[in-house]
């Protein structure tokens, strides 16, 4: 029986009233977004119809989903919010902080001793509070909440990024900060500008080396990494009923890497079939009574341009493989232009990894069809080029997969299955040898950031399906098409591969001994949870400072970042996680990877007291220091990739002020308000270039700091010379009020007095 079964079936006996009193206020027929967005209204049934991209609404999620990289902070944010317990079912999952080097057994085993302090402190916070706990080597959080927790027309939140996942199974699920997950556990409700709807047809039926991961490689190609943003994208047609639950994950899986919102599909058999494949046969049973509440009205399909803002439509039947990258997910190529672009860009195309795994695609369908290519490797007389690494999504998937002889083939080509964790998609990956050359990895995860997964900078990173970083990796060619090219086995002789073959669910169902599950003690009031005074992993939080009403005078600039500044040039993973509950420790990596503009390299800014050039944290630890207050500038899309709100408690915890970019990604944009910094955007994109490196900024009307209203900036460069820039924000009355108060969290404290 799945989790949390009452909770469900309050959500399903009151959605058709809820939707219809939608279809009233709306006047027209609703998409599934729509659908679920209007029935998880804070206030109940609706009374208005919300204009797209402009209303800021109060929303009602029924759950909330926390990895232990983000858990920490949220956590630590939410034991000073003043409850004895969780108001929503809430799980934390033991995913990121596992490395990958050796092995499953072995890593995992090193994990535990690297890591202890945290996975109890975690284990010791969900205990306490009424929170499900997922231990080490359970599972990567995404894959165990489509297996257990996600259910379609729900609604849930997760300290991730990728908690859009849970769109495979019909859902509305948003990644979010720490600081929006304390709203929910806290019981009060959670904020959301309401999304735009990008509506995307799926026509045809994928066949030969096509997979799912195709869909959303080929779409972030069309909309680019920011295209997305602010939007849910809603994937409908005869082309997504025939597609798997799992394979429905993945596309709305990487839906955050073009920013979007979330993405879902309406309910339909497949995601029957996975419900009662994981042992939920009592959901799918209710959300048959509700069925035609769990996918868009027939018009709206019929008729998409009239009820999406925009539509995309794709073919399966003549939808190529494709391979993305490097350096950023939104480049994409057809695997049979992947020679010629290799070329042309000077990529190396020999292969020296071909990694399977991350929340995007570890699931049993999944390995069993790259397995499928693997059988073949082995029967042909055909060895791996590349080195060869597997992380399956979650111990029920590794332990079934395992039975099913599916690991074993893997072996049998020498790859090391890695433990059922993230590993080197978020750069938990100790890789030998140098980490400075020019390479190329080929692998199933969704981002390929410089240093994402080795943090080598001259790492070329792509992205594609699990069958395709097999076939790439037992080539060992980035440029190697399996449609059209052969390969030379043992004998010398021309083999070539077979289209894949795999299966949906595992035919003799799935199995596990031990899935990882702890349940939270019924009464927690007498567990304590210890930090350490002393500890270099954990530290308390102590609140941020109140507004103090007036203008901020005097301030420096801290960096001008140049192009692409993502959560991971702003606050690195990898090696870095393990400060993710010490913010004061891991501020010493806040803005390292960021580009400056006035000298294009990175971690070396000049600090406008000395007049010497040296790393951001320790001349913002100078600044703050001397009592004077600093900005940060960007470019386009500042903030995308990771939801880590580390990125914004970094530079406000060492005294920065406010962040003035030409563009936001949306969590980021929210986790500095959260946090009680000012998120600004030029007004006039081109004021950008006037931003001098040594200049003094004001700001000049920010004691009148009000809703809707533009704010004046004054920028006074070495000369003498003045500019006043304008800047736009989007904070609403609610919104100043968390800025006013020093931080969102001060303001919970100040109700829960």
């Amino acid at each position: 029986m799945a989790f949390d079964i009452d909770m469900i079936k309050a959500v399903y006996e009151k959605m058709p009233s809820r939707i219809e009193a939608a279809r009233k206020s709306v006047g027209k027929p609703l998409t599934l977004a729509e659908k679920i967005l209007y029935s998880h209204l804070w206030d109940g049934n609706a009374t208005e119809a919300y204009e797209r991209g402009k209303s800021y609404v109060n929303f009602a999620p029924d759950r909330v989903a926390m990895q232990d990289a983000t858990a920490q902070m949220a956590l630590l944010q939410f034991m000073q919010a003043g409850k004895a317990k969780v108001s929503v079912p809430s799980t934390v999952h033991c995913d990121h902080l596992i490395l990958a080097k050796q092995g499953a057994e072995e890593d995992l085993r090193n994990s535990l001793t690297a890591s202890g302090e945290v996975f109890n402190f975690l284990e010791s916070v969900s205990n306490k509070y009424g929170i499900g706990f997922w231990k080490p080597g359970a599972g990567i959080i995404h894959q165990v909440v489509l297996e257990n927790y996600a259910f379609p027309g729900g609604m849930m939140i997760g300290t991730d990024s990728h908690t859009v996942n849970a769109g495979g199974l019909g859902m509305v699920a948003i990644g979010v900060g720490g600081a929006d997950a304390v709203d929910v556990m806290a019981g009060m409700p959670w904020e959301l500008k309401f999304p735009k709807l990008i509506g995307v047809k799926l026509t045809g039926k994928m066949n030969g080396w096509t997979a799912p991961k195709d869909v959303i490689l080929k779409v972030a190609g069309i909309l680019t990494v920011k295209g997305g943003t602010g939007c849910i994208l809603e994937y409908f047609g005869e082309g997504a009923k025939s597609l798997s639950a799992t394979g429905k994950g993945t596309i709305c899986n990487m839906g955050a890497e073009i920013g979007a919102t979330t993405s879902t599909f309406g309910y339909d058999d497949s995601m029957e079939r996975y419900l009662r494949s994981t042992d939920r046969a009592d959901v799918a049973e209710m959300a048959n009574q509700v069925r035609e509440h769990l996918t868009g009205d027939d018009e709206v399909y019929a008729n998409p341009e009239q009820y999406f803002d925009q539509v995309i439509e794709i073919d399966l039947s003549t939808l190529e493989p494709h391979v993305n990258g490097p350096f950023t997910p939104d480049r994409a190529t057809p695997v049979s232009k992947m020679r010629e672009e290799a070329e042309k860009n000077g990529w190396p195309t020999k292969v020296e990894w071909g990694l399977i795994g991350s929340c995007t695609n570890s699931s049993y369908e999944d390995l069993s069809r790259a397995s499928s290519i693997a059988k073949q490797a082995v029967e042909k007389g055909l060895k791996t080029k590349a080195d060869f690494g597997i992380n399956p999504g979650s111990e029920q998937v590794r332990y079934t997969a395992e039975r099913d002889g599916l690991l074993k083939i893997f072996e049998d080509l020498d790859a090391t299955i890695f433990t059922n964790a993230c590993g080197p998609c978020i750069g938990q990956w100790e890789r030998s040898g140098d980490n400075t050359r020019v390479n190329t990895i080929v692998h199933s995860f969704n981002r390929n950031f410089s240093k994402r997964a080795d943090g080598n900078p001259n790492t070329h990173a792509f992205v594609t399906s699990p069958e395709m970083v097999a076939a790439i990796a037992i080539s060992g060619d980035l440029g190697f098409n399996p449609i059209t090219d052969t390969l030379t086995n043992e004998k010398g002789e021309q083999v070539k591969l077979d289209p894949p073959v795999g299966e949906e669910l595992p035919s003799k169902g799935f199995a596990v001994e031990d899935n990882g599950y702890q349940a939270p003690a019924e009464d927690g009031s007498n567990i304590e949870v210890v930090v350490r005074p002393d500890s270099k992993r954990l530290q308390l939080l102590e609140p941020f400072k109140p507004w103090d009403g007036k203008n901020i005078t005097g301030a420096k600039l801290l960096i001008k970042a140049f192009g692409k500044c993502t959560t991971d040039h702003i606050s690195m993973a990898g090696p870095w996680l393990r400060f993710r509950g010490h913010l004061d420790n891991i501020s010493d990596n806040c803005l390292i990877g960021a580009v400056n503009a006035f000298n294009k390299e990175t971690n070396k800014v000049k600090n406008q007291l000395t007049g010497e050039y040296g790393p951001v944290p320790a001349t913002q630890r100078q600044y703050k220091a001397e009592g004077i207050p600093t900005i940060v500038v960007g470019d386009h899309n500042y903030g995308e990739g990771s939801s880590r709100e580390h990125a914004a408690m970094e530079p406000r915890h060492l005294g920065v002020k406010a962040v003035l970019v030409k563009s936001f990604a949306r969590i980021h944009e929210t986790n500095l308000k959260k946090q009680g910094m000012l998120a600004l955007t030029f007004a006039n994109e081109a004021d950008y270039d006037k931003v001098q490196e040594d200049d003094t900024i004001n700001f000049l009307d920010l004691d009148q700091f009000s809703e809707g209203k533009p704010l004046n900036i004054e920028f006074v460069h070495a000369d003498g010379s003045k500019d006043v820039i304008v800047a736009n924000h989007t904070y609403n009355e609610a919104q100043i009020g968390w800025f006013r108060a020093g931080s969102a969290l001060n303001l919970i404290k100040e109700q829960n007095k």
